[in-house]
């Protein structure tokens, strides 16, 4: 079974691109949405979170790792991995699989993510080995206005105000999972820009390092910290076809 997790919503995209690759595998999901948003927290903060969120799939029978949340930094989510007793193979995380998509490319690359993400380096370090460097661009409240439902007036003010001194870029990577849900605005404010999402780079890692062991009845069940009317919505919207489980924690 594949385990994912996120601080609620933006993993949903990850899922969604995971499902066009490995549209078999046994799925569980886990949304902290009653911590959310992660890309405003501290590294120890984000630390405890992973733990319990590693420990939480484990005891619901994952046995591979996807950590759909770029502001739990790589060095942070590996080390944990390996004190969880999880095989390298068996853990995929969002920075590796889009700097190897991005590692021969030429174009200007601008990096928008969190502001634990951008704080991090782990962009900006795993790009410059291999000899490249990207913009980043921090956009704070952002991934908290998507994840409880702002409306799009609200967001497409956030995103304006983060790029009017941004420098001109070829390419922007949504470096949160968060920002492929409003993928439209961002289009709408940087309408002559290409978008890329890491989900489609990490689903084809899932699939070069889990098939064919993850070959299952394709059941899905998401864990949510908090209900949330607007991740319920969400899922009915990206899953129409798809039977599935939510379960609220206690």
């Amino acid at each position: 079974m594949i385990g994912i997790f996120d601080s609620g919503s933006g993993g949903l995209t990850v899922l969604k691109a995971l499902r066009s690759t490995l549209p078999s595998a046994d799925v569980v999901y886990f949304g902290d949405i009653k911590n959310a948003p992660y890309g405003e927290k501290t590294q120890e903060e984000l630390s405890l979170l992973t733990m319990q969120a590693l420990k939480l799939l484990q005891k619901r029978g994952a046995t591979k790792i996807i950590s759909a949340c770029n502001s739990v930094s790589a060095s942070l989510a590996l080390s944990l991995f390996d004190a969880f007793d999880i095989a390298p193979t068996h853990i995929i995380e969002m920075v590796g699989p889009t700097v190897a998509y991005f590692k021969d490319a030429p174009e200007r690359i601008l990096l928008c993510a969190t502001p634990a993400t951008v704080r991090s380096g782990i962009y900006q370090n795993a790009f410059k080995m291999v000899g490249k460097e990207i913009q980043v661009l921090a956009i704070p409240g952002l991934a908290g206005a998507i994840e409880f439902g702002k409306s799009d007036t609200e967001i497409e003010e956030i995103i304006t105000g983060a790029f009017k001194a941004q420098d001109a870029a070829d390419t922007v990577i949504f470096g949160c999972t968060h920002y492929p849900l409003v993928a439209p605005l961002f289009s709408k404010v940087l309408p002559d820009v290409q978008f890329f999402d890491p989900a489609l780079a990490v689903a084809e890692r899932a699939q070069e390092l889990f098939w064919p062991q993850e070959v299952g009845d394709g059941t899905t069940k998401f864990l949510i910290s908090k209900d949330s009317a607007h991740f319920r919505d969400l899922v009915s919207t990206l899953f129409p076809n798809t039977t599935y489980e939510v379960e609220v924690l206690k």
